[in-house]
């Protein structure tokens, strides 16, 4: 018989109360409590941005998953196909026939079904079937008609309900060469969803007969029985799952559009968070548990993409030692354990040169900065930093592109920038490795310059020019993110060394803002944004394809000093007004369970 020893690799140990730092899938057991306990990271489950399609649509046909997923046809009136492969969408062969509003099925981007739908101005029977490499024309279905609904694979799928001259219930069965048809649905309905991976078990909601729809029904491959109602009732709404036991509705038109998530458990439908962008008639692609939406229309045509998870780690801020010197403007370098921070105003129009170290719990001061100066930037380490650019004048706007290295005992003065500028971002290593970006005065500046340890050369500049903007990562591999053009903006570019790209944008657009972490995964938190302007408590994660908001700062603030990582960081000091504040992020907040011994 298997033991947790020989599972896990130790015995269980008796504890009074709970051991201090338990490790993933440690048992124990709490003699006070007299009960056996265990540890679980918290998981939230949540929309986060990814890849736009190439082109804004809604009405298409989608087939796939989340890493493998195809979008065809759709209106305005097109015929066009985008594959997706996990990294990015890629435009590849038409439709033989522009159409919209079709019925689509498929396992990934390689296999799929169109429809029916409907051509300008008519309904269509057409059917065509997707290779990986173009469409061919098949069997048509028996019945024209737009808006309906369509589970299965390329060979084996269902086609049910729509509209022809009016609202049916008709439903036709796919065996690969010819449709048959089959149960009908109970109610007659149009432009609802459903569950889309198997023919014989699914599970359909919402959707418009003579007014907006919640029923819901369940397919068992020969009938349909009527079942618990969608919260809320709409059209026009994106529906994924595997079987008529669970599902993952999303959007729609409730009248207008909605933004609304429900998940189906087989017996009832429960709401939880909803898309970050309200959306209707968006294509969609995967399970309950893992979906990808894309398109749809807001009011204007879409080109966003949200992708569903249920493994979001649950993070949180907490406070800690405040700054010894309350002020905002400064640069940061470091982790959440040894960190600095450097520069800054201690109130409006006075400039610092302070310097203070952090040990992971309290600040204390050290050698000051040559040059006081605000809205600076830097990277590195607590040992090993670089500080460049920023505002020396204490009353006006006066660039700067001095640049001081720290060596983990005094600054020294180095060679400068070769564009003077403040709220400028940066990225780096070390002293001796950085890279520059953005910043303003006299205007938005998009330049970018890379620090060798001794001298800066100009790059390749940003694609949208910006000051405030947010950075993290190192010379090779950087982020930039948000910033203020006249207002704030959400845009996001990575830099791969050589050149930027545009990526996907925050969720909420702010200057000012912070992060920490690398090119790959880190976080966002702070800034100013809104109308009128005002500081930002958000905070959003970054996995290297998205962006996805988790738990607020405790307090709303704009240019503070940031040091750390994706699952460990600091946020000291900023405004308004003016504060030493500081807290620290732990990406993973942990709850205790109990196993039933009775």
């Amino acid at each position: 018989m298997s033991t947790y020893k020989g599972i896990r690799g130790l015995k269980v140990r008796d504890y009074t109360t709970n051991p201090d730092n338990p490790i993933e899938g440690q048992l124990w057991y709490n003699t006070t409590a007299n009960t056996a306990r265990y540890q679980v990271f918290n998981r939230l489950t949540s929309w986060r941005t990814d890849l736009n399609i190439n082109t804004a649509r809604s009405f298409g046909g989608s087939a796939g998953g989340p890493t493998s997923a195809l979008y065809f046809g759709g209106s305005p009136s097109t015929a066009q196909t985008e594959s997706y492969n996990g990294s990015s969408w890629t435009e590849v062969a038409d439709l033989i026939q522009i159409r919209s509003g079709m019925g689509s099925v498929g396992a990934d981007n390689t296999s799929a079904l169109s429809i029916g739908g409907e051509e300008p101005s008519t309904n269509t029977a057409k059917v065509e079937s997707w290779n990986g490499t173009s469409w061919t024309e098949t069997g048509d279905i028996n019945t024209a008609r737009r808006f309906g609904w369509s589970a299965g694979t390329k060979d084996l799928a269902i086609y049910a309900g729509g509209y022809t001259s009016t609202t049916v219930t008709n439903n036709e069965q796919w065996n690969g060469s010819a449709w048959t048809a089959v149960g009908v649905l109970n109610t007659a309905k149009r432009n609802f969803g459903g569950t889309g991976e198997l023919y014989t078990s699914a599970i359909v909601a919402g959707g418009k007969n003579t007014g907006l729809l919640a029923a819901s029904e369940s397919w068992n491959g020969t009938a349909w029985t009527e079942t618990a109602d969608l919260n809320d009732s709409r059209e026009n709404l994106t529906v994924t799952g595997t079987t008529n036991t669970n599902a993952l509705v999303a959007g729609g038109e409730s009248p207008g559009a909605t933004a609304n998530t429900e998940t189906w458990n087989g017996t009832s439908w429960s709401e939880v968070a909803n898309l970050n962008t309200a959306r209707y008639s968006m294509g969609g692609a995967g399970s309950n548990t893992a979906t990808f939406a894309f398109g749809g229309t807001t009011g204007s045509f879409s080109a966003l993409t949200e992708q569903w998870s249920t493994t979001q780690p649950i993070g949180a801020w907490a406070s800690s030692g405040s700054l010894t010197t309350a002020r905002s403007q400064a640069a940061g370098s470091g982790t959440e354990t040894a960190g600095l921070a450097f520069g800054g105003q201690t109130s409006p129009g006075a400039v610092s040169a302070l310097n203070e170290k952090y040990n992971g719990s309290t600040w204390s001061e050290d050698a000051d900065l040559t040059t006081a100066r605000r809205t600076i930037a830097g990277s590195g380490t607590q040992t090993s930093s670089i500080a460049f650019g920023g505002n020396t004048n204490p009353s006006s706007a006066t660039p700067s592109a001095l640049s001081e290295e720290w060596n983990g005992t005094s600054w020294s003065e180095t060679a400068d920038l070769n564009t003077a500028r403040f709220g400028l971002a940066g990225a780096g290593a070390d002293k001796e490795s950085a890279i520059a970006f953005g910043g303003g005065y006299p205007a938005v500046r998009s330049e970018t310059e890379e620090w060798n340890g001794t001298s800066w050369a100009e790059t390749a500049d940003l694609n949208t020019a910006r000051d405030y903007p947010g950075g993290m990562g190192t010379r090779e591999s950087a982020l930039a993110f948000g910033g203020e053009v006249t207002n704030a903006v959400a845009n996001t570019e990575s830099w791969n060394g050589t050149s930027w790209t545009e990526i996907n944008d925050l969720n909420n657009a702010r200057g000012g803002i912070s992060g920490a972490g690398e090119a790959t995964s880190g976080l966002a938190f702070g800034g100013e944004g809104g109308s009128p302007a005002s500081p930002k408590a958000f905070t959003e994660d970054w996995n290297g394809a998205s962006w996805v908001e988790v738990a607020d700062l405790s307090t709303a603030r704009r240019f503070t000093a940031a040091s750390g990582d994706l699952n460990n960081a600091v946020a000291a000091g900023g405004q308004e007004p003016v504060t030493g504040v500081t807290e620290e992020w732990t990406n993973f907040t942990t709850t205790n369970k109990t196993i039933d011994t009775d």
